[in-house]
């Protein structure tokens, strides 16, 4: 039986997946009493992931449009388009998104990036980024058209002479090979060229329903298009005929991702990535790092899964990337016990795997050196307790994850030998040993309840598996009201964990980090040596560095 926090957390994918299912229908899917969903509905609303409506529930994060607004055809490929497209900004950019539907499914995805500017005619959407971002907006055009949903005409557009774009979201009320995008008025298209001229990078957002229709006004032509983001219902003889006019397309499947990039003369490959899970920010850029290094050789095919920290799911992805024809399987998957039967899989079909942090037999490992990176770790989580509380504790919470097995397990033992030698043996009954489940929600949980259980406790050390467990625990530190009594190493580093470390006061003191971003071309080359037939070691080892208030600048500049 899943657990309380599997189970909603399957709810939360359900609600992703179709938005506003009702409690009857969740209820018979997961076959428990429909008063346990509305409970877990209710928990969901409270930590604020989930909005109750009548019947059922929507997620935070999904746009809800303005009554006046039209209903949206395809939305669910829009969804997924717009949720794939987010992944081609970064922070600091400046870019164009289109008035229109496809381009507002970008903004819910874009809260995590950092200084963006949004350049837009669309009045929605840039109502939509100042509501939920703080994101500078401006807003170009003229006279409001279409019902109040965006501008045209030339009012301002001289203020695109002053801009340089790194990416335009450029979407149209049709497309076809011969023709380029097209815009259904004369003034819309003319705003659009002028964009054009002012972007790096083109992305044409362009759902099927779209392609092979005809429009107005064209405004982009084919060859000017960098990259074509499109759903799964896309024809297979567009997808040739896109292949063969040299255009990178990316094709959103409710199931995979897969990117098609432009043909050379070298030999194509098909590389499925079956993803840890979407929702870790480690795991996203590890995989957007992938992406990268794909599109940079120009002879890879990605095909992107996600494995949402579940063992079934990446047995069931592990048949539709072999379904799929991939020559080469990039797992990152959580539990080890999976690993035999995945091997086995792939074994059969004859696809070679590379695995990423957690081991699989008869795959080629990358990742962490995790005893290492737990020694660095625990020295220097020892000298921060000497430093903080002249190396007294009353209790050291140890936040690790069973199903990742042996080798994350040396993480653990790593950061408690580092201890050991800064400050001497560790008494058995001053270690706790907690379950961080891979994510923030458990490991608050978790830590919680040590908290709880240890009202008098005034120096609690707590040693993490990853990011999540670290962030965590200091959510139910704060929650609390216990932040002082509590020091925190973390192990892995993203955002939110580096913004922490770099706050004076800090009761994080620092995190291994492990640089998810650099993953993909390290990736992507042993993955072309194997299939060239070329010899690789059994296993691969990224570098890592501890990050401090001291160092990170250093490590990762701000800004």
């Amino acid at each position: 039986m899943p657990t309380t926090f599997e189970r909603r957390q399957t709810v939360i994918r359900l609600l992703g997946e179709k938005p506003g299912i009702k409690v009857t229908e969740l209820a018979a899917v997961l076959d428990v009493s429909e008063g346990t969903i509305r409970n877990d509905l209710n928990a969901l609303e409270a930590e604020k992931q989930i909005r109750r409506v009548r019947g059922g529930a929507i997620l935070i994060d999904q746009l809800d449009f303005p009554a006046q607004q039209p209903p949206i055809a395809n939305l669910e490929a829009k969804r997924r388009i717009g949720h794939w497209a987010a992944e081609m900004v970064d922070d600091g950019d400046a870019i164009w998104l289109d008035a229109g539907t496809t381009a507002q499914m970008i903004i819910p995805h874009l809260k995590e990036r950092g200084h963006l500017t949004i350049v837009t005619n669309g009045l929605h959407v840039a109502l939509r980024v100042a509501e939920s971002t703080d994101h500078t907006v401006l807003l170009i055009g003229g006279k409001v058209e279409s019902g109040g949903l965006y501008t045209a005409g030339s009012t301002n557009q001289n203020l695109l002479d002053y801009l340089r774009l790194r990416t335009a979201f450029i979407s149209g009320v049709g497309f076809t090979v011969e023709a380029g995008l097209m815009a259904r008025a004369y003034e819309d298209a003319r705003l659009k060229e002028k964009v054009l001229q002012q972007a790096e990078q083109v992305v044409a957002l362009v759902d099927s329903s779209k392609i092979g229709r005809s429009g107005f006004s064209p405004f982009a032509a084919t060859e000017q298009i960098d990259y074509l983001v499109t759903d799964s219902e896309v024809l297979p003889e567009m997808i040739q005929q896109l292949h063969r006019n040299r255009v990178n397309l990316i094709v959103c499947g409710q199931n995979s991702v897969r990117s098609y990039s432009v043909p050379t003369t070298t030999a194509q490959y098909t590389i499925g990535f079956a993803n840890l899970s979407e929702d870790l920010p480690f795991a996203v850029a590890v995989r957007r790092g992938l992406e990268r290094a794909a599109a940079l050789r120009s002879n890879i095919d990605l095909v992107i899964v996600d494995n949402k920290l579940s063992g079934a799911e990446a047995l069931r992805l592990a048949d539709h990337l072999i379904n799929r024809g991939v020559d080469l399987a990039i797992e990152y998957q959580i539990d080890y016990r999976t690993g035999n039967l995945l091997m086995d899989k792939f074994h059969r079909a004859g696809v070679p795997v590379i695995a990423v942090d957690i081991p699989m037999v008869g795959a080629t490992f990358f990742g962490v050196d995790n005893y290492r990176a737990g020694l660095d770790g625990g020295q220097a989580f020892g000298r921060a307790l000497q430093e903080t509380w002249d190396g007294v504790y009353d209790y050291l919470l140890v936040l690790e994850e069973p199903r990742a097995g042996s080798l994350p397990a040396a993480r653990i033992q790593g950061q408690l030998d580092g201890v050991s030698e800064i400050l001497g043996p560790i008494p058995p009954e001053k270690l706790i040993f907690l379950d961080s489940g891979n994510t923030v929600q458990v490991s608050e949980a978790e830590v919680t309840r040590a908290l709880q259980a240890h009202p008098t406790a005034r120096r609690v050390g707590v040693l993490s598996f990853n990011t999540d467990a670290a962030l965590g625990a200091l959510r139910a530190a704060r929650r609390l009201d216990r932040e002082e009594h509590v020091l925190i190493v973390g192990q892995g580093a993203d955002r939110l964990l580096l913004n922490e470390i770099r706050q004076p006061g800090s009761r994080v003191i620092g995190s291994t980090t492990y640089m998810p971003q650099n993953y993909g071309s390290r990736l992507i080359d042993i993955a072309v040596k194997i299939l060239k037939g070329e010899s690789v070691p059994p296993a691969v080892y990224i570098e890592h560095q501890f990050v401090t208030r001291e160092n990170i600048d250093e490590i990762y500049p701000a800004g």
